[in-house]
């Protein structure tokens, strides 16, 4: 009795999931039907209809089991078979208003809009219809904070269940619980989320960009995710003070969102004291100005500011993996793009919308490093691993040393089967960072100024696999394809 209770709680909420991506796809909808895109609205009515009819069946069907018992091992499985259905469901309109008639091509785009990755196989974006390009940055929004966070902001019945599968698509090595409900938690995080979005889109108005360009750009921003209304991304609106609200809001979304409640809870302290986010902003600042000193002047910018402007903007882009750019970089000097190929290997802080590896298992491993050089002239002596002044256990140490382990193969996975496709060591192996670190755009043949269309559909399958593993974590995907999981 207790496998059909399980089973149904995963079919409840992974219905769940399914309807409201239809009821987020509505608003696309309404777009099309705003904008008089009859076309683009046949085919989001008929996606809507699909996802709607699909997920309130599963939902109804599945509803009395909804307080069922989940176990740990079913959470992963949840998690990644909902991500796997919006992705699948999501890429209907797309192929529905014939805006990208290949169905690969569309779950590749899709999967790249949910994990926020921002990598894209569309060749001239600003000849789509207005509707698809909302979806498709709206894709990134909701992928942002994360559909099962929202889905546990909204379904409380799943309890105990809900902070399983919060904990298997949460971004970091923990998850910091704000409250004793979890359903507040969420609906917390959504808050915050939210009050970004709003203030990022409200100054974008103030720039002079209209509702459409600065809804999608915060979209993107907010989520640190990267698909752009515009074919130059960022860059085609050549205003400084966009730039500078897109690298502010890049960077604010990359912090812990538990340190904004704190913050509003009236703690400060805990934002400014928090060691994470000193070396990330340590970091942007270093970054930042190596990277001006190598494009001012010989590198193609004669002023000072105007280094600074666009060195700015790009690490904080990248560093976030946002993936927005406002300049080729890829033909910038060396020292910027070797900069910038490490900060891809970064990524932002635990507990926020950006990819990566996270600041705080760079800290631990590099602190953990130096334990290592102590032992081996002091092997009799003992030598604690702290963050601040929290003592991490060693517990904690392993899963981050095998996490990073996990993620260089991803990397190197990725790059050989680029590779074998025939492409140049520099593109498979920037594609391998990009992915891995849901970063979209690299260098080389897939740079600021490209994109994906070229990769076959086989390359493009891995690649959708490979952005789903990075967005979950790793092990959260990895341990389905284990002989351990699937055994009673």
């Amino acid at each position: 009795a207790e496998r059909p209770r399980r089973g149904g709680v995963i079919g409840y909420t992974i219905s769940a999931l399914v309807l409201m991506v239809g009821v987020f796809m509505l608003a696309a909808f309404g777009v099309a039907l705003g904008y008089g895109e009859r076309q683009a609205a046949r085919g989001f009515a008929v996606a809507v209809g699909v996802a709607l009819s699909c997920g309130l069946s599963g939902f109804l069907l599945f509803r009395r089991h909804r307080d069922g018992a989940l176990l740990t091992r079913d959470g992963f499985l949840v998690v990644v078979a909902s991500w796997l259905a919006v992705s699948a469901f999501g890429a209907l309109p797309f192929v529905l208003t014939g805006s990208i008639p290949s169905y690969t091509d569309a779950f590749f785009e899709t999967t790249s809009g949910f994990t926020t990755t921002g990598a894209s196989i569309l060749r001239d974006v600003e000849a789509l219809p207005r509707s698809i390009l909302f979806w498709r940055s709206l894709t990134h929004w909701i992928g942002g904070m994360g559909i099962v966070v929202l889905t546990v902001a909204v379904l409380p019945r799943l309890g105990i269940g809900g902070l399983k599968l919060m904990r298997s698509e949460a971004p970091g090595p923990t998850l910091d619980k704000l409250t004793p409900r979890l359903t507040e938690t969420a609906k917390i995080l959504w808050l915050i989320y939210l009050a970004l979005t709003a203030a990022a889109c409200g100054l974008l108005l103030l720039a002079g960009l209209d509702w459409f360009d600065a809804l999608t750009t915060t979209f993107g921003t907010v989520a640190t995710a990267g698909f752009s209304p515009r074919n130059a991304s960022v860059g085609a609106y050549g205003s400084a003070f966009v730039d500078v609200v897109v690298t502010v809001f890049m960077l604010l979304a990359a912090v812990n969102f538990s340190l904004y409640f704190q913050v509003v809870r009236g703690r400060p302290g805990l934002l400014l004291n928090n060691p994470e986010l000193r070396v990330f902003a340590a970091i942007f600042l270093i970054a930042a100005a190596l990277v001006t000193l190598s494009v001012t002047g010989g590198g193609g910018y004669r002023s000072f500011g105007e280094g600074v402007r666009y060195a700015s903007f790009q690490v904080a882009s990248i560093l976030t993996t946002t993936g927005f750019s406002t300049a080729d970089y890829d033909a910038w000097p060396a020292l910027a793009k070797g900069v910038l190929v490490t900060l891809m290997l970064v990524g932002g802080c635990a507990g926020s919308t950006a990819g990566g590896v996270k600041v705080i298992r760079l800290v631990t491993l590099f602190k953990q490093g130096l334990n290592e050089l102590k032992y081996l002239v002091h092997p009799q002596g003992i030598f604690m691993l702290k963050i601040g002044d929290r003592p991490v256990k060693k517990d904690l140490l392993y899963p981050v040393a095998v996490f990073f382990f996990l993620y260089v193969a991803l990397v190197m996975a990725t790059a050989l089967i680029v590779s074998a496709a025939g492409e140049d060591l520099l593109s498979a192996l920037a594609t391998g960072l990009a992915m891995a670190g849901n970063i979209g755009p690299g260098f080389g043949s897939v740079g600021p100024a490209r994109n994906y269309a070229h990769y076959p559909d086989l390359v493009k399958w891995w690649l959708s696999f490979a952005m789903l593993v990075a967005r979950l974590e790793v092990y959260t995907v990895l341990v389905l394809l284990t002989p351990t999981f699937w055994r009673r």
